[in-house]
């Protein structure tokens, strides 16, 4: 009798958890999709460099607003890397560029470049860059996302063509790509 019974509370005992797990499952299918981020950009040991990068899910891809000062006039490299680390004092911790179909480096509108491959950024006479741009082969999700990544702006101009990273030089700030209140 008393099987019976232990049985029973057992039995009992393992649909409840059965249940919250099934509930649990449905919570993470039900999570709200990221559909914007931000990353901070603060300025490597030396340089003055600093701004704010916005990351907005659109319709056809990841709309880019960079705000950036501190530059010298003229164009300078702009990347997604693929650590989300710029602890290096010359963010050196942030790795390559962010590569994961392993194409060459290039122009964001080159048939091949990197993910990570953002084109330049042009600082005026003050020093002052801004861009708006809409990238389609950005996401915030999936295998692919730039979440946790690292933005880095350079002190130089990407060329496009040196391999692999577009010959843009030392970096002058590094962001951590972090999701934002929608």
């Amino acid at each position: 009798m008393k099987t019976v019974r232990y049985t029973g509370w057992l039995l009992a005992l393992l649909l409840v958890v059965l249940g919250c797990a099934r509930e649990e499952v449905a919570e993470q299918k039900e999570a709200p999709r990221i559909t914007r981020a931000i990353a901070v950009l603060h300025p490597t040991e030396g340089s003055q460099v600093s701004g704010v990068v916005t990351f907005t899910r659109v319709e056809n891809g990841v709309q880019v607003v960079a705000d950036v000062k501190g530059l010298s006039p003229g164009k300078h490299g702009f990347h997604i890397h693929e650590f989300g680390d710029c602890s290096d004092l010359q963010a050196k911790s942030a790795g390559g560029h962010f590569n994961p179909t392993n194409m060459p480096h290039g122009a964001p509108d080159a048939e091949q470049h990197h993910i990570g491959d953002l084109g330049n950024l042009v600082a005026d006479e003050n020093g002052e860059a801004h861009l708006e741009r809409v990238y389609s082969f950005l996401t915030l999700e999936g295998p692919n996302s730039i979440i946790g990544r690292a933005v880095i702006v350079h002190h130089g101009e990407d060329d496009f063509t040196t391999q692999p990273t577009g010959g843009a030089g030392a970096r002058a700030a590094c962001g951590v790509i972090g999701i934002a209140k929608p």
